[in-house]
């Protein structure tokens, strides 16, 4: 099955992301000093995408 042209379009351009993946929403957290060796690992905070 063929994928339609509106969704390769936006898939080529490499637009920016709105959600991050587990462990970069660590990586975001342990650089803010809010997550640190040993907590959780669900039900993290929600973070926005390093600029």
């Amino acid at each position: 099955m063929s994928q339609h042209s509106s969704l390769r379009a936006a898939a080529a351009t490499g637009g920016k992301r709105n959600v991050l993946k587990r462990f970069e929403r660590v990586a975001v957290l342990k650089t803010r000093n809010q997550w640190k060796e040993g907590d959780r690992i669900t039900g993290l905070r929600k973070t926005k995408p390093p600029e």
